[in-house]
C-alpha cells in the first residue's frame, strides 16, 4: 500500500507560517523527517493565499526537490494553474495528480494535465450532484471519470478512487459504505486502486488515532491500496506493518521484521 504523506499542507498553521516566510528549512525538515519515516510520495498543498498559490507551489516544489530529490511528490490543487506550475517541476511520470472528480468543471480543467504529465490521479468519487452519500451516488461519479480516462487513454493502474469517507459522528453508515466500496472498486474497476483521506473518518470525535488507525487497518483488509496519512504518527505506520503481515502483502512479514529491527514499530 502507498503511504501519501499529509503534512506539508498549507491550510496548517506551522506549515502555512512557513509558505508565508518562505521557510525553506522548515518545509525541507518536514520533507526529510516524512521520507525517513516510510512516506512513498510527499504530499504539497500549497493553498496559503489563492492570489499566491501558483508561485507558493513552484517554490515548494523546488525546495522540497532541493531536500528529497529521490522522493516522488502529490500536487495537490484545485487550482489549474498551481497543478501545473508543481507538475511542470517534476520528471514526467514520477507525481500523483491530487485530483480530479466527476464534477464538470473539474474534470475538464486538471484531466488535461494528467495526460500532458502523465500522472497518477487521485480521483474523487463525487459528480455535479455534490458529496456521495450512497455507493450508487459514488459508482455514477466513477462511471463519469472512467469515460474521460479511458477515451484520453489513461491506463486504469494510474487511477486512485478516492470513495470520500465521512465523519461516522454524523453519518454513521458512510465508513462501512466506504469500506464495500474499496471491495467494489478492487472487482469491478478494471485495475484501478484506491485512496482515503483517513482523518475524516474520526472528526468531531474524541481521541481520533483509535478510529483513524483501526479504520485503516479495516479498509487494508477490504483492499485499499493507498492512504493520505501523517506518517510520523508511529501507530499509524505500525498498523500498516501489521495489517500487510495480516493480508499477506508482506513476503514472510519481513518488512514487519526488518521494520521492529529500526526500532520503527
Amino acid at each position: 500500500m502507498l503511504v501519501i504523506a499529509e503534512r506539508i499542507n498549507a491550510t496548517r498553521k506551522r506549515i502555512g507560517a512557513a509558505f508565508a516566510a518562505r521557510d525553506a528549512t522548515l518545509l525541507q525538515e518536514e520533507a526529510k523527517k516524512q521520507a525517513a519515516a516510510g512516506a512513498d510520495f510527499l504530499d504539497v498543498n500549497a493553498a496559503f493565499s489563492p492570489d499566491a498559490e501558483r508561485d507558493l507551489m513552484a517554490w515548494a516544489v523546488e525546495t522540497i526537490r532541493g531536500a528529497v530529490a529521490d522522493k516522488p511528490l502529490s500536487i495537490d490543487s484545485a487550482s489549474p494553474a498551481a497543478a501545473r506550475a508543481g507538475l511542470e517541476r517534476l520528471p514526467k511520470g514520477s507525481a500523483f495528480l491530487n485530483s480530479i472528480s466527476g464534477e464538470s468543471a473539474r474534470l475538464d480543467a486538471m484531466l488535461p494535465l494528467a495526460i500532458e504529465f502523465e500522472t497518477r490521479i487521485v480521483a474523487l468519487a463525487m459528480d455535479d450532484s455534490g458529496m456521495p452519500s450512497s455507493i450508487a451516488d459514488r459508482w455514477r461519479a466513477i462511471d463519469r471519470i472512467f469515460a474521460a480516462t479511458d477515451k484520453a487513454g489513461i491506463a486504469r493502474e494510474r487511477i486512485y478512487i478516492d470513495p470520500l469517507v465521512r465523519p461516522v459522528a454524523t453519518n454513521p453508515e458512510q465508513a462501512v459504505q466506504v469500506l464495500d466500496m474499496i471491495r467494489d472498486i478492487r472487482a469491478k474497476a478494471g485495475g484501478a486502486g484506491t485512496v482515503v483521506g483517513l482523518s475524516n473518518v474520526s472528526y468531531g470525535l474524541p481521541v481520533r488515532r483509535h478510529l483513524n488507525r483501526t479504520f485503516l487497518a479495516m479498509a487494508i483488509a477490504a483492499g485499499l491500496t493507498a492512504a493520505i496519512i501523517d506518517p510520523l504518527e508511529q501507530d499509524m505506520m505500525t498498523t500498516i506493518y501489521a495489517a500487510h503481515c495480516l493480508t499477506g502483502q508482506d513476503s514472510y512479514c519481513m518488512n514487519y521484521i526488518m521494520a521492529q529491527r529500526a526500532g520503527k514499530l
